[in-house]
């Protein structure tokens, strides 16, 4: 059995774990053999690959990022893309495909499984929107990251007397917010299923500071205001027709001193919230999938996808985790709302 492996999208704390997990199991297990391409569809596109064995994965477990590289490649939006990707599997022996990756990766992946493709997925992305899966291995690091600059953030907030606005990433889904910042003790946390009023924002801000204490306000990076559009760096989309977001933590921050004459600073965590070492849970997580999603290939259940209930590890099928994403609902919010202000 020769199996191809691939990361995509944005890079996650944990792709490192899956790959090792998947090559040391399939090695020691099945005698299966594995090519990895090279940044996400890109490599099978391209025809870009490199050997993958024990010894390319050892000690790589508590490393970020991924070895094999990543990209926001999509093949079905280059002509006769797929063909191209059935040509180059076939040219290397490879019997199934595993494709680590988030919503756009995945979402490849459930249509080549539709068009004949073996190709089995486990779910990554910081963002934890995935359905059909509890968690998603990346998220756990980026709310400890983030979780522990707005520890930092409360101490210069008091000292300054000063509003401070943490951005945090969550394009569609506020789950890094919402954690982080009831876990920081956050004053205000903006997601982006609720669209927010600049005019209650304020009224918090003030009464925060009515109690002689700094506010500190977490919003993710999709965060609607009530009266406008998403904050964009500019127009341009990547090849999955997404808008480049950011912005939303100056342009509140600008406001907010604007209307109560409080200074407000904004903290933008970026980049940082996915990079470096993974945590304990997310090297769990992540080296669960990858066992899981070999011994998925060694039975011939394609289509699928590894997903955490509970604290089993399941097969479900990719449809079930690309056909919507998973939303922060009314009733988690409600309970974060308790501490605003």
């Amino acid at each position: 059995m020769r199996v191809g492996v691939l990361t995509g999208g944005g890079d996650c704390p944990g792709l490192n774990a899956v790959i090792r997990a998947v090559v040391r199991k399939g090695v020691t297990q099945y005698a299966a053999e594995f090519v990895g391409f090279c940044d996400g569809w890109r490599g099978p596109l391209e025809n870009d690959a490199r050997p993958l064995g024990v010894a390319e994965v050892r000690g790589i477990l508590p490393r970020g990022g991924t070895i094999l590289g990543s990209s926001r490649t999509n093949p079905f939006a280059v002509e006769g893309g797929v063909e191209q990707i059935k040509d180059n599997l076939t040219s290397h022996g490879c019997d199934a495909l595993i494709a680590i990756g988030g919503e756009d990766t995945l979402g490849v992946a459930t249509r080549l499984a539709d068009l004949g493709v073996a190709v089995v997925g486990v779910p990554k992305t910081i963002d934890n929107d995935l359905s059909g899966t509890d968690f998603t291995f990346g998220f756990d690091t980026a709310v400890n990251i983030a979780t522990e600059a707005i520890d930092r953030l409360h101490t210069t907030a008091e000292s300054h007397h000063r509003v401070l606005v943490v951005e945090v990433m969550g394009r569609h889904a506020g789950w890094i917010a919402l954690h982080s910042g009831l876990a920081g003790g956050a004053n205000i946390i903006l997601i982006p299923e609720r669209p927010f009023d600049i005019d209650k924002v304020c009224a918090q801000v003030e009464s925060r500071f009515a109690t002689h204490y700094s506010p500190i306000i977490v919003v993710s990076e999709g965060a609607l205001p009530a009266e406008g559009p998403m904050t964009t760096h500019n127009g341009d989309l990547d090849a999955f027709g997404h808008v480049r977001l950011g912005g939303i933590g100056e342009r509140l921050a600008s406001e907010i001193e604007g209307r109560t004459g409080k200074e407000a600073r904004a903290v933008v965590l970026g980049h940082v919230q996915r990079g470096g070492t993974p945590s304990a849970f997310d090297r769990w997580l992540a080296t669960r999938f990858g066992l899981h999603a070999i011994t998925a290939v060694q039975d011939g259940d394609f289509g699928t996808m590894m997903a955490l209930r509970g604290t089993d590890i399941v097969r479900v099928p990719l449809s079930e985790g690309t056909g919507e994403l998973k939303l922060v609902s009314p009733e988690l919010y409600a309970e974060a709302e308790v501490f605003f202000g």
